[in-house]
């Protein structure tokens, strides 16, 4: 049986990152620096080491989101899950709102009315933001889905892209549309991710602003 620790709360992320270090290092994993913060995030939010091989970075990603950020972008997401684990407050430093459309009435209405799902609308809804939008889908892959499909549109294109739903329909193929178009993404290849996913990665984002 394990021993427990008594460690006071302030430690507890301080030594779990250290763990998560350690436990890296034994396995002979070197994360990109650029990415090291945003995948150890994850890990720590999933204590699944797995992250450290399927998190997916396009060229410069983690500077391109920052700069958005800096610039004041918003955020959008596919759940009140993970609209509610996002730092809304740090966010809110630099202009930024996080935006969850899903649970709307008008929501519901238009995809009743279109045939099709809440996540494809609430992207749908998103694409009219008058100002650059990062998207952080974690749950939906028919979001990326649809995402990807309003490219077409000569008048739309997602500022940036956190790719992570979790699941085992179209969940591998949303991501993979997604990797092949010229907009900066953060992806999880595989059927791994998660609402918690798409906040721990926005969340890695905004602290590092932070530092």
């Amino acid at each position: 049986m394990k021993e427990i620790e008594y460690v006071l709360p302030e430690e507890i992320e301080k030594r779990s990152f250290a763990i998560i270090s350690e436990e890296l290092k034994q396995r002979g994993i070197s994360l990109p620096k650029e990415q090291e913060m945003i995948t150890k995030r994850v890990i720590h939010t999933s204590a699944d080491f797995d992250y450290a091989d399927t998190m997916t970075y396009s060229e410069d990603a983690v500077s391109i989101a920052k700069t958005l950020i800096l610039e004041g972008a918003d955020i959008v997401t596919d759940t009140n899950m993970a609209l509610s684990g996002i730092n809304k407050k740090v966010l809110a430093r630099y202009g930024g709102t996080v935006h969850c459309f899903m649970a709307e009435e008008e929501t519901a209405r238009m995809a009743k009315e279109k045939g099709t799902t809440r996540a494809a609308v609430s992207m749908e809804r998103a694409a009219d933001l008058k100002k650059p939008v990062i998207f952080a889908i974690g749950n939906a892959p028919t979001a990326l889905i649809r995402l990807y499909e309003l490219m077409g549109r000569e008048d739309f294109r997602p500022a940036f892209i956190i790719g992570v739903p979790v699941g085992f329909v179209n969940v591998e193929a949303a991501k993979e549309l997604i990797m092949e178009t010229e907009v900066p993404y953060i992806i999880n290849r595989g059927r791994k991710g998660g609402s918690n996913i798409a906040a721990a990665i926005c969340n890695a984002l905004l602290y590092e602003l932070g530092r």
